[in-house]
Formats: C-alpha cells, sequence, structure tokens
C-alpha cells in the first residue's frame, strides 16, 4: 500500500478530480474534451507500469470537463503485457486514496451478437470473469473496501440512466449488453467465441473487468462503455488485426466521448 500511498500523494498535488476516465485502445477522442492543465507521465507516477500498446500513450491527463475535475488515463495495463493483477489496478487503488468516488472507462471489443457492427458502442450492462485473475486475491486491504464486496450491481444503474439519456437526446443507437474479459493476447478462436456466445456474453475484450472488481470493491461508481471494433461470427470468422481494431475504436470514439462527456456537463453535480 505505500506505493499506492506515494502515488495518490503524488498526484493530489496536482488536483483533486472528482472523476477518472480510463481510456482504451484508439480512443483518444475524450483527449479533446477535457480543457488539460498539466500532464504527468506514467514513468514519473510511483508503481504506474509503462503502457507497451499500440493505442496507448502512457500519461495522466488533468483539466476539466464543465465544471468537473477530471484526470484521465490515456492508455492502460493489460495482463497480456505480463503485468499482475495489482499492477493493472493500481490506478484504481491510487484513485481511492485520492478521494475520486466515480469512474468512467472505454475499452475496445469484438461484438458477438450481429447487431453490435463495427464502429458502434455498447454500455457495459454487467461482465463475466474468464481472466483467471481476481484483483482482490490475497489479504483483504480493509481501509479500501470489505472482503468480499457485493457484485449485484458492478455497473452503477444511475451512471448507466444518465448515460442512457444523453443518448437519447444525442439520437444515438447506444446498445447494451454483458462484456467478458479473456486474458489475450491471442484472438478467439471460432470455437471460443461460440462458447463465450453460449455463456451470455455480448462483447469480449482483453481489459475492463479487473479494473471494475477494484472499483467495486473501492466504493467507486462504474460507468464503462466499448467501442465494438469487429463481429465475431464463428460462422463466418475473420481475422481482426491490430489496425483495424484502432480504425474502429477510432470510429466509435466520438460516441463514447460525447455520452462521457454529456453525462458529467448535464446532469451530474
Amino acid at each position: 500500500m505505500d506505493i499506492e500511498r506515494q502515488a495518490a500523494r503524488r498526484l493530489s498535488s496536482i488536483a483533486n478530480p472528482d472523476t477518472a476516465i480510463i481510456l482504451g485502445t484508439g480512443l483518444g477522442d475524450m483527449e479533446n474534451a477535457i480543457a488539460v492543465n498539466e500532464t504527468v507521465e506514467y514513468a514519473d507516477i510511483p508503481g504506474f507500469q509503462k503502457s507497451s500498446v499500440q493505442g496507448h500513450s502512457g500519461r495522466l491527463l488533468f483539466g476539466e470537463i464543465g465544471c468537473h475535475s477530471v484526470v484521465a488515463m490515456s492508455g492502460r495495463f493489460h495482463l497480456y503485457e505480463g503485468y499482475s493483477v495489482k499492477d493493472v489496478t493500481l490506478p484504481i487503488r491510487v484513485f481511492s486514496m485520492m478521494g475520486i468516488r466515480r469512474v468512467f472507462i472505454s475499452n475496445a471489443a469484438g461484438g458477438l451478437r450481429p447487431d453490435l457492427v463495427p464502429g458502434s458502442a455498447m454500455m457495459i450492462t454487467d461482465h463475466i470473469n474468464l481472466a483467471c485473475s481476481n484483483p482482490l486475491t490475497g489479504p483483504n486491504q480493509d481501509d479500501l473496501g470489505p472482503r468480499f464486496p457485493d457484485m449485484t450491481q458492478p455497473y452503477s444503474h444511475r451512471l448507466m440512466d444518465l448515460a442512457q439519456t444523453c443518448a437519447d437526446n444525442n439520437k444515438v443507437d447506444l446498445k447494451k449488453g454483458v462484456y467478458v474479459q479473456v486474458p489475450g493476447p491471442s484472438m478467439e478462436t471460432a470455437a471460443e467465441t461460440r462458447m463465450l456466445k453460449y455463456l451470455g456474453a455480448d462483447a469480449v475484450g482483453m481489459s475492463t473487468v479487473m479494473e471494475v472488481i477494484q472499483a467495486v470493491h473501492c466504493g467507486i461508481e462504474v460507468l464503462a462503455v466499448s467501442a465494438i471494433t469487429n463481429n465475431n461470427d464463428p460462422d463466418d470468422y475473420r481475422p481482426a488485426p491490430i489496425e483495424t481494431v484502432i480504425s474502429m475504436a477510432q470510429k466509435a470514439s466520438p460516441v463514447i466521448s460525447d455520452i462521457f462527456k454529456g453525462v458529467l456537463d448535464n446532469h451530474l453535480s
């Protein structure tokens, strides 16, 4: 916990944001919505790792969206990069120690329903953890949260309702569904995709669930939206190279940015 406290003290000396935003692969549009006051490289923050994935710049952005002070992670850490689950979720614990009680998360994901077409956006209503990890394994950090945190509503119904209102007001077809995290970095086979659909998943990706579990443990409200980058049809299976993933995420990025910004601008005090 010492490293998290060091990071929280370092960052709290810069600003006291009320909202944290995690930007996924190709989802940098949100950066343009922030009136940035200061940028901090991950290398200058105790405990923060280096992001090695294309489309993840590896820095924190401090600034404002409307009347809200925010901090945005431009790039996240993944289990498949070789980082531990504690490394991946360290930023959430740091945000909690900074007093942040709301986090907006975006990611790139493959759609598992026909209506989840590349370039669309899906609000996550629930998740399935197939990452073979859990950030709460080991001694409980009692000052952060309970040993057995309730997961009946890991995604805030209040924030989801506000996001849906923003989408409706802007005539955006915001899909809803269940997200599943797999370990990666290899893409799913057709047989694995068929299994994931059978289990009840609507979209699949390699991030987010670890951060959400940690956020729920810390008592932080979560709103999460996936950029659908490809459609995984096991009966017509096609490659999804990283260039396509980034391109389609960039297509969905303005929609996700507008939803996050709209929730902050118009609905939250």
